[in-house]
């Protein structure tokens, strides 16, 4: 039996039904399933029973895996949850309680509620991501997901010859300061530095260009700091305009995996010190710097 396809809207989002991805893959399943993806942008595979094992090899189809940026953390605060192919989104500490109100990765982590793209601050960005939840808070928590594609479409033609070959700075400090955290260790400091990224992307499965925009965005070269930091918040607040937004409301053993290279998302609140929410996440990278995919110089190093 083939898969079952169901659109949220004629171009963003899709349900994806009749497959188990605990088992492996029959080719025409994968193909069907990549098509889907690049068409769609964002996946949801309700009721996947998963291992941390299955969700890492399915995740593998597209890309090698990213390690979870956790593996910077300080010293005093190096214990991992999960391992490292996996980066914990939950509001768990090592031993699984919820964490304290004033706990460090808490502050971290709450940049995950404003629009971002996963890894546009490493210098070889993320393709995709592979998000499974394991356990749901009863009330909130939800991801909201951003077409870049329609975004990028709908923007008028004088705006879209501006913005093309444009460079952004992307550094995981620019999104994190946007909420006042400030306190990086010297060892993340230098695993992290700013990274050169194009402010519009082509696909290349598809042809279709996007715009690649994030938090994590801090300035765009060539301009000042205050044009370019407006430019890139004009430019995020037109692409999650509710017309290119799709609301996912969690279910326990949801797989929801979206391209990182045009769409941007992020959590809605709930009360994240009293009801867990184990979230994990599988990454794959993409296949090279937005900047050298398309033969673009930079001069951030």
């Amino acid at each position: 039996m083939a898969i079952e396809i169901v659109p949220v809207t004629p171009g963003f989002a899709a349900e994806i039904g009749d497959l188990d991805l605990s088992r492996p893959l029959a080719a025409a399943d994968l193909d069907a399933i990549k098509q889907a993806f690049w068409t769609y942008a964002v996946l949801v595979f309700p009721e996947q029973q998963l291992d941390v094992a299955q969700h890492l090899a399915f995740a593998r189809h597209f890309g090698p895996h990213e390690t979870s940026i956790a593996v910077y953390r300080p010293a005093a605060d190096k214990a991992l949850r999960v391992q490292k192919e996996i980066a914990d989104v939950s509001n768990l500490d090592a031993s699984g309680a919820v964490w304290a109100r004033d706990s460090r990765t808490r502050m971290f982590q709450m940049a995950n509620r404003i629009w971002h793209t996963d890894s546009s601050f490493k210098r070889l960005p993320a393709l995709a991501s592979f998000l499974y939840a394991r356990s749901i808070p009863p009330v909130g928590g939800h991801t909201e997901f951003a077409d870049e594609r329609a975004a990028y479409d709908a923007l008028p033609p004088a705006t879209r010859q501006r913005l093309e070959g444009l460079v952004a700075e992307h550094c995981i400090a620019h999104s994190r300061a946007r909420l006042g955290f400030t306190a990086f260790s010297d060892e993340e400091r230098q695993n992290m530095p700013p990274v050169p990224q194009l402010l519009v992307r082509t696909l290349p499965q598809t042809g279709r260009k996007t715009l690649y925009l994030a938090s994590h965005a801090g300035g765009i070269l060539g301009m000042s700091e205050a044009e370019g930091r407006a430019l890139i918040d004009e430019l995020i607040a037109h692409a999650t305009q509710r017309q290119f937004v799709y609301t996912h409301r969690w279910r326990v053993h949801d797989l929801v995996m979206w391209d990182d290279r045009c769409t941007m998302h992020r959590g809605t609140e709930f009360d994240d010190v009293r009801w867990p929410r184990d979230m994990q996440r599988a990454t794959v990278s993409d296949v090279a710097n937005s900047c050298e995919q398309e033969g673009v110089q930079s001069a951030i190093a």
